[in-house]
Parts: structure tokens; C-alpha cells; sequence
């Protein structure tokens, strides 16, 4: 047993994670044993093996006859897995698809086109993606509603804004259901499964044959109703003798994978095992993503757990993204942990420093100090130095038992280990302050931060501004928000302008929130104007409005429908002399603009 290991085996020991008896239902128990005892072989070249020899060459005549002498099975859940890891290299991606389709006639599903769709979606390979689109219309499929976001939020950050409104109406029309989707989703979604609805389906023509597609648009239709998309599951295999498959089967689990049919879930998943097919990776992601987004911590490592003992093992940095998650949550169980570990570990896998950062934030999370300090030993004799994110989760869970200072020190500790630290990590720490209630030392640890060089940035001061507001101290957030942007030249959020405005208004503070109006001006955002309508409308002077009005633009004057607002409502507070002396201080081109004419007018 290696040190890694051998420590590991200890804390869980400590922590009496593990009973001698596990008895929970359905757990896959992983144990050291030697790795070849639990090898087992799923065809003649696993998935792993065409990928390694798909990224060793360029694509050529001699590759394709490499893929086809490795006897390689390209099933449903092998070319997804082939897909998602090519999915960083569209060239590739696009040969695999077109050589497995156009060559050894393999029929993708709505999925697959899916996710080459997703594959496309870049500036680079905007041509093949339209004639992937043209494609799935003309055939009948559709894009799934996670590929579509996805697809959008790619495009948004590539600034591809005509791409995004011309794949919506793609989109729309591909996922618009045929009638007789229509009417079988009508019949199911209106009455109780059992209550006449086996026999009102019986009377729908379906046609010659159902197809994968076509199941998988009536459960997508069910999706939120996962005991009846269930129910019709197996209706059409009693009923009509379909034979479910990897598609079908991955497409149910994504409607079952939630806290309501959880039990239904696992019992698919059985059978589709039995059945012999497998989730695919691209089906993992999506369930895992929805499990740890649920706080479904439990469930989604034992979907690891089982996917681990799968052909289409998640990769270490899921492993690291799951442990994440773990740690994440207010309390993180350490069985959790422990039990991603070990079957990661017991593939062979090395732990990566991802990996390591898992473990480390757990146990600073739940006060285990001195484990996680030897953790780090390990990291270190394993070849990976602490660095800002190994700092950070340690001063995060000082700051989260209280031990203030012992948090503050280790900035001192790492200055002495030549890990400057950044942003991020002050910021946990000022944070940390902050929660405690120690507002005053939090402020002191921003000047000690900026002193060394370390610019604060617009989240840190974000932080700080609410922890002032909170604790009704106004005058104290405005003025280390004036500070930071007039001396540091940083430029706030936004929201935090805002938030810091209505307040300063919400107490009287004119003067000071209409300097915070011209710094938003300074810093490019747009104006605020409706929180300073409302009070000057109510509370202010003339001479008030007329700073507001000359404080939205760096004109002369701003625009006519700026007066046009603040005298209407002026009217509608009723204080018709506080609008005509405002009136006569306007300059000309305003008093006789007709919008304003025709406020006055009638109110006469």
C-alpha cells in the first residue's frame, strides 16, 4: 500500500466511516484487491483503446483500416464516448462521425446529432454545423433542450448573435411534435395511467413502425412527468413488441434522474445492464450535473461509482469536479469523499491534484486540521507544491471554525513559501472576516492586501459594501466604494451601484448618491435614473432635480425625454409649482419641446 493510500485508510479509520458491514442497497464495494481480480472485459477493444488509437495519427485511409482491423464494436454509447472526448477537436469529431455513419452505416440518434451539433457550434466549423442542421431537419430529429442551451451560451460568447436567432428557429420548428406525438402525449399528460389511457393509445394510428426517434420525443414531451413517460416506456414494449435499446434506455434515465423516481431510476439502470447496454457519457453528465445541482450528493456518487465500473469511465477531472461538489456543501460527508476515492484509486488512477484539492477542502471544511496538513504532505511527496487553491480552502475553514487569526497567518505562510497570494484567496479571507463579524480587522486586511501589490477586485468590494449595509453603516460602504474607484481606479459592479444608491436614497442621502451616479457615468454604465425620479419626485427640490438631470450626461443637458419623465411625475406626486418652477430653469429647446408643451397642456 502506497503512502497515499495507507493515509487515507487511516483517516477514514479515525473518522469511522466505514462499518464492517455495508449494507447499503444496490453499492458496487470496491476493495484493494489485485486490479486484475476485478478486470472485466466488455468486447475485443474497449472504447478507451479506439480513442488512443483515433488520437495518434492524423485521419487517413490507413487509420480507417486500423479502426477496422481493431474490431473495434461501435455501439450507441461507444461513439458517444468517442464523440465527447474528441469534442475539442471538431476535425476529427467530424471524420469519426462521417466515416462510422457514411461507412460502416451506423444510424445516430437525436442525441448523437445533438452532440455533434454541440462538437460545431464555433466560428471555425460554422459551415458543417448549418448542414448538420439542414441534415437532422430533413430527417425528422430533433436537438435535445441541454444541447440547445448549450449551443446558445457558445454562441453568445463567440458574439455569433445572428447564429443565435437563426438556430432558435431551427430549434423551434425541429422540436415541434408530429401529430401523432401530439396525440399520444394529449392522451397520457391528461388522465392517470390506468384510467383508460392504455386503450385510448390503442385507437392512435402510429404508423408502420415506431422508431428510437419517436420514443424519444414522447418521453422528452414526458419529461416532466417521470412515472408516466415510465409507464408509456413500457407500454410500447408490451404493446407493440418494441425492443428498447442503449438510445431508449438513456433516453428514460434522463427523465427518471430525479428525487421523485429516483428508485424507478436505479431499477432501469439495472435492467438496461442486464439488457446489456450502458449509460452513455454524454447521459452521465447531464444526470451527475442535475444530482450535484439537487444536492443529491448520495446518488450521484453512486452514478460514479457505477459508471467507474463501466467501459465509459468519467475521466479524473470529473473526479475532481464530483469531489468539488461534495465539498462544497455546508457539511461535507467525508464517506462521500472517501468513497470517490477509493474507486477512482482502485482503477489504477493516480490521485492528480485535483483530486488531492477534493479531499483537502473536505476536511478543512468539516475542522479536520491536522488530516488535512497531512493530506498536503502527501500532495507534496506526490510531486504537486500547495498553491493558492490549497491555501485558500485551508483559510476558509479556519475563518469557518472561528480561528481568525490562525486563517490570517497563513498569508504569512505562504509569502514564506513563494505562493503570492491572489485575489481569490484575500478575498475568502477578508470574507471570512466579514462573516464573523469583524468588519473593522476585514478593512485592514484590504489596505494590508493593496499595500502588497494585490489589486482588490469588484467582488471583494461587492463583499464589503453588503457587510457595511447590513450592519446599517451606509456612510462607511459609500465611502470605501468613492475610495477604492477615485484612488485605485477600480470599477465597481453594476449591481453594486445600485444597491448602494437606493439605500443612500432610502435615507436622505441625496448628495451622496448622486455621486455615485456620476462615478456610474464615469465607469460607463448606463444611468440609474428611476430610484432618483422617484425620490426627487417625492422629497426633492428644484434645484435637486436640476443636479439629477445634469448629472445623467456628460452634455449639457440630457435628453428631452429625461425631462419629460421627471415633470411627469412631478404632476403625479402633485406638485404642479415645483414643475413649473423646474419649467422655467429648463434650457429653451426644452420649454418649448412639444412633449412638454403637451404635459403642461393637460394638466391646465
Amino acid at each position: 500500500m502506497n503512502p497515499t493510500k495507507r493515509l487515507l485508510s487511516s483517516i477514514r479509520l479515525a473518522n469511522s466511516f466505514y462499518s464492517t458491514q455495508l449494507t447499503r442497497t444496490n453499492q458496487v464495494i470496491i476493495t484493494h484487491l489485485h486490479p486484475f481480480l476485478h478486470t472485466k472485459l466488455f468486447f475485443s477493444s474497449n472504447p478507451q483503446q479506439t480513442l488512443d488509437l483515433l488520437l495518434s495519427e492524423n485521419w487517413s485511409n490507413n487509420l480507417e483500416q486500423q479502426l477496422l482491423n481493431s474490431r473495434s464494436i461501435f455501439s450507441h454509447e461507444s461513439v458517444v464516448y468517442v464523440l465527447k472526448k474528441l469534442s475539442k477537436d471538431p476535425q476529427k469529431a467530424s471524420s469519426f462521425f462521417n466515416w462510422v455513419v457514411g461507412k460502416l452505416g451506423f444510424e445516430p440518434s437525436s442525441s448523437i446529432y445533438s452532440l455533434m451539433l454541440r462538437v460545431y457550434a464555433n466560428k471555425d466549423s460554422i459551415k458543417q454545423f448549418w448542414v448538420m442542421v439542414h441534415r437532422m431537419k430533413e430527417e425528422g430529429f430533433f436537438v435535445d433542450d441541454q444541447a440547445y442551451l448549450l449551443i446558445v451560451r457558445d454562441f453568445q460568447k463567440l458574439n455569433m448573435v445572428n447564429e443565435v436567432s437563426v438556430f432558435t428557429k431551427f430549434y423551434n420548428a425541429m422540436v415541434k411534435d408530429n401529430d401523432v406525438v401530439k396525440a399520444v402525449l394529449e392522451v397520457v399528460i391528461d388522465s392517470d395511467w390506468g384510467n383508460g389511457v392504455e386503450e385510448r393509445l390503442k385507437r392512435i394510428d402510429f404508423g408502420v413502425k415506431l422508431s428510437d426517434d419517436f420514443v424519444l420525443r414522447v418521453l422528452k414531451g414526458l419529461r416532466t412527468y417521470p412515472f408516466k413517460a415510465l409507464a408509456f416506456f413500457r407500454w410500447v414494449s408490451e404493446n407493440f413488441g418494441f425492443e428498447h435499446n442503449a438510445v431508449t434506455y438513456n433516453g428514460i434515465l434522463r427523465v427518471l434522474g430525479r428525487e421523485e423516481s429516483i428508485q424507478e431510476f436505479w431499477n432501469v439502470f439495472g435492467e438496461m445492464k442486464t439488457n446489456g447496454y450502458e449509460m452513455d457519457l454524454d447521459t452521465y453528465f447531464k444526470i451527475t450535473r442535475l444530482f450535484q445541482k439537487r444536492k443529491m450528493l448520495n446518488e450521484a456518487v453512486e452514478l460514479y461509482e457505477r459508471m467507474m465500473d463501466s467501459p465509459y469511465a468519467p475521466s479524473g477531472q470529473d473526479c475532481g469536479v464530483l469531489l468539488r461538489t461534495i465539498a462544497g456543501s455546508s457539511s461535507p460527508d467525508l464517506d462521500l469523499v472517501f468513497r470517490v476515492v477509493n474507486t477512482f484509486e482502485s482503477k489504477g488512477n493516480s490521485l492528480s491534484k485535483n483530486v488531492y484539492d477534493g479531499i483537502h477542502r473536505s476536511l478543512t471544511s468539516v475542522g479536520q486540521f491536522e488530516e488535512a496538513e497531512k493530506i498536503v504532505l502527501a500532495m507534496k511527496d506526490a510531486g504537486y507544491e500547495p498553491d493558492n487553491i490549497t491555501y485558500s480552502q485551508l483559510i476558509f475553514g479556519l475563518c469557518k471554525a472561528r480561528k481568525l487569526e490562525e486563517a490570517a497567518k497563513v498569508i504569512d505562510v505562504m509569502e514564506q513559501n513563494a505562493c503570492v497570494p491572489d485575489v481569490k484567496t484575500w478575498t475568502i479571507l477578508i470574507h471570512g472576516h466579514c462573516s464573523a463579524n469583524e468588519v473593522d480587522k476585514a478593512v485592514i486586511l484590504l489596505a494590508d492586501m493593496i499595500s502588497k501589490g494585490c489589486e482588490a477586485d469588484a467582488d471583494l468590494l461587492d463583499v464589503l459594501t453588503n457587510v457595511f449595509l447590513g450592519k446599517n453603516q451606509t456612510i462607511d460602504a459609500y465611502q470605501l466604494l468613492t475610495e477604492m474607484v477615485k484612488s485605485v481606479g477600480m470599477k465597481p459592479w453594476q449591481a453594486t451601484y445600485k444597491n448602494l444608491i437606493q439605500k443612500l436614497l432610502s435615507e436622505k442621502k441625496f448628495d451622496e448618491s448622486l455621486e455615485l451616479l456620476r462615478l456610474m457615468r464615469k465607469n460607463d454604465y448606463p444611468p440609474f435614473s428611476e430610484a432618483f425620479v422617484g425620490h426627487v419626485s417625492k422629497y426633492g427640490s428644484v434645484d435637486d432635480a436640476l443636479e439629477f438631470l445634469k448629472a445623467l450626461s456628460f452634455k449639457q443637458s440630457p435628453a428631452v425625454s429625461a425631462y419629460q419623465n421627471m415633470f411627469q411625475r412631478l404632476f403625479d406626486e402633485g406638485r404642479e409649482l415645483e414643475a413649473k418652477d423646474l419649467l422655467f430653469k429648463c434650457p429653451p429647446h426644452v420649454r418649448k419641446h412639444k412633449s412638454i408643451s403637451s404635459i403642461f397642456g393637460s394638466v391646465q
